[in-house]
């Protein structure tokens, strides 16, 4: 664990080489992602929710709905990925989208169900990949050439990035 708050489980770095078996544990890792969501969320009140995980940060009702979306667009790019010849892809304002109305008006359950039945159907696509396929890529804006094992790898941290920002917050607060 890292003292930045920003950055609890550390930065990404991107992995030069993942092999088959480093590849299986971070497909685990996604898989076992929505769980530890719902968990270090459960029982929460409003208030909790509401609470930025650090100051200037989102809250964590705004983490909570942030995952699924940056993950649904993580989804869409290993489909791109894997069907089309290096395509490029969008970025989108993860700082507009947390501010939309549905952040604060829709429960958390919502996002915790979507984010499982996303991560189900990634799960699969993913454990059904040929290992060539893991070397196909996109062409990111920001990252530039992005392959499914460097998807990988980003959505697996991710997953625990934002679930160690609540649990932190959890611990810090005494909740």
């Amino acid at each position: 664990m890292s003292d930045d708050l920003r950055y609890p489980v550390g930065k990404w770095a991107r992995e030069t080489t993942i092999d088959a078996a480093r590849r299986r544990a971070l497909i685990d890792q996604i898989a076992r992602a929505p769980g530890l969501l719902s968990a270090a969320v459960a029982g929460l009140t409003d208030e909790q929710l509401d609470t930025p995980y650090r100051p200037g940060g989102w809250t964590v009702r705004q983490v909570v709905h942030h995952v699924p979306d940056s993950h649904l667009n993580a989804y869409v790019r290993c489909k791109l990925a894997v069907t089309e010849q290096t395509p490029p892809v969008k970025t989108y304002d993860e700082v507009a989208w947390a501010m939309l109305p549905d952040v604060s008006a829709t429960p958390v359950a919502t996002s915790l169900s979507l984010l499982a039945a996303l991560h189900s159907r990634w799960v699969i696509l993913l454990r059904g990949l040929a290992a060539p396929d893991f070397e196909r890529g996109t062409q990111h804006p920001e990252w530039g050439s992005m392959t499914v094992d460097d998807y990988l790898g980003l959505y697996a941290w991710h997953g625990r990035h934002h679930t160690a920002h609540i649990t932190s917050l959890a611990e810090r607060m005494r909740w």
